[in-house]
């Protein structure tokens, strides 16, 4: 007998009707009953994943059935081509596949043809088709795993849930592509506005990040050549084995100020009497970072200044910037805040103070005495009380009377120098007064979260495309932007592809 065609009588969703009676049939059968709740919850997920995968396909059908309907009743024009020339004849039965959440489908469309043109798909621009086979929910579950994990795991949890669709190179080059409009997307974005009694909070970082030799920056990878070439066993002491890339890190912050007092900060000698509770210090809000291995630190830091000017354009809020001493850093900002005639509030993060601190103190005191921490105490309260330039002449006139030999006497200088050359940098009396943060937590922290946690996980050596994507998404996840940035970037791709909401090139030819 001839097969005959009704495809135009049938319901459009038979198939799809079908696999959920033959699952509920299954759910109903004696072999389901004894079941335990894992392997009806196993069986569920395949075959539910299998029916929502029906439900596309067939969806996609009826779309294509529909536009070769319009075709044939003459309801749609002719359409023109990029380059402006006419397709004047039309093909039915072009297909693509598209590989979703919930596997493989098949999207059959209608191809509009030109003498010596290329084809014309009307339906892909209407679906907004990617370039490649995967679709936008892959992309977006691809990269929401790439970002949280190694791209082994990433990849096998995307198999987990749709099956076999992406492959872990691919999936590396998706979470690349998925960055591109990172940097649109934050110049479009407006912070919302803040109380001009709320201060205002920069900080910058750096990491290192482990790279391949090519993904080096110069003069890295020339100190690690040479160092190659020389065979040796072993590092020397506090030499760098030059394999790492240094990213740069800013945050933007609003706080709520807290005003505290040096003991609120540093413990006195001898601990707390009990009559009094330190107080709390200033909470930070609305936090925002931004970090780069490609772009120079000087790009971060006017990126993370941008922040900083569109919460306080008319510059009525006070501005602390929080260093950790390096003279790069301070360069840097001190130029970008010149350019922007801006007044800041520069502070050494404290926790960088207090370490040359203990180092001079275990030059007196034996390390983990009552001696060396009451020595400790008492300059570090001195410090926080305005008085660093008195901290630092008692300890070196106490070097001085000792006679601490020269390798003691090292760590002593050390701190010396330290404090005597940020003097200006030490206001911590000023800052405690007026609730300020003495101290880099926020930065610190968004390090260890932004790099630490997934660009430094064990065995990782990274090219520079795949570190520099994973730390932008890392960024916008962080600054919970990753939604609005998605829908962002799913409206620039279109644009990219189907330029004037028309009908583009096949891409997949």
């Amino acid at each position: 007998m001839t097969p005959y065609d009704t495809h135009a009588t049938t319901d459009p969703f038979a198939r799809s009707m079908s696999a959920f009676e033959s699952l509920m049939h299954t759910l109903s059968g004696g072999d389901a009953s004894v079941w335990t709740h894992a392997e009806l919850e196993e069986h569920l997920d395949a075959a539910g994943r299998e029916l929502l995968r029906q439900l596309l396909q067939d969806h996609l059908d009826l779309r294509a059935r529909r536009e070769e309907e319009q075709i044939r009743a003459g309801g749609r024009p002719a359409v023109m081509g990029p380059e402006g020339q006419l397709r004047p004849w039309r093909e039915t039965g072009h297909s693509r596949w598209l590989a979703s959440v919930f596997g493989l489908v098949r999207v059959t469309r209608v191809a509009h043809r030109g003498p010596s043109a290329c084809n014309v798909h009307p339906a892909d621009a209407e679906l907004s088709l990617p370039a490649g086979r995967h679709s936008m929910g892959l992309r977006r579950l691809a990269v929401t795993e790439a970002v949280r994990g190694s791209f082994d795991q990433a990849q096998q949890a995307v198999e987990r849930r749709c099956g076999k669709v992406l492959g872990k190179r691919r999936l590396e080059e998706l979470v690349v592509a998925a960055a591109v409009d990172a940097d649109d997307f934050y110049r479009a974005r407006i912070p919302v506005p803040s109380s001009r009694n709320m201060p205002l909070v920069v900080q910058v970082d750096g990491k290192g990040v482990v790279m391949r030799p090519e993904a080096l920056r110069e003069a890295t990878r020339r100190a690690a050549a040479k160092a190659a070439g020389g065979h040796r066993a072993r590092l020397a002491p506090g030499e760098k084995p030059n394999r790492k890339r240094m990213a740069t890190v800013a945050c933007v912050f609003d706080i709520r100020p807290a005003r505290r007092r040096p003991h609120d900060v540093i413990h006195p000698p001898g601990g707390r009497s009990g009559e009094r509770r330190s107080r709390p210090g200033p909470k930070a809000e609305s936090k925002w970072c931004t970090a780069s291995l490609v772009r120079p630190p000087e790009q971060v830091i006017a990126d993370a200044f941008d922040q900083a000017q569109a919460r306080d354009p008319k510059h009525l809020r006070p501005w602390i910037v929080l260093v950790d001493g390096a003279r790069h850093q301070l360069d840097l900002i001190t130029a970008e805040t010149s350019r922007r005639d801006v007044t800041v509030h520069v502070l050494l993060d404290f926790v960088h103070v207090a370490e040359y601190v203990w180092a001079a103190a275990h030059a007196f005191h034996k390390p983990g005495t009552t001696e060396a921490e009451t020595w400790a105490a008492d300059h570090l309260i001195t410090i926080l009380a305005g008085q660093a330039a008195r901290a630092a002449q008692e300890m070196k006139n106490q070097a001085d009377h000792q006679g601490l030999p020269a390798a003691r006497r090292e760590a002593v200088d050390a701190c010396h120098r330290y404090l005597t050359g940020h003097l200006d940098q030490l206001r911590y009396d000023t800052a405690l007064d007026k609730g300020w943060p003495i101290a880099t937590g926020a930065i610190e922290g968004a390090c260890r979260h932004l790099i630490g946690d997934r660009l430094d996980i064990t065995g990782a050596r990274w090219g520079l495309p795949g570190a520099e994507a994973v730390l932008r998404l890392r960024t916008l996840v962080s600054n919970g932007d990753l939604e609005a940035y998605w829908r962002f970037h799913t409206a620039h791709e279109h644009e990219r592809l189907y330029p004037t909401d028309q009908h583009n090139l096949d891409l997949t030819a």
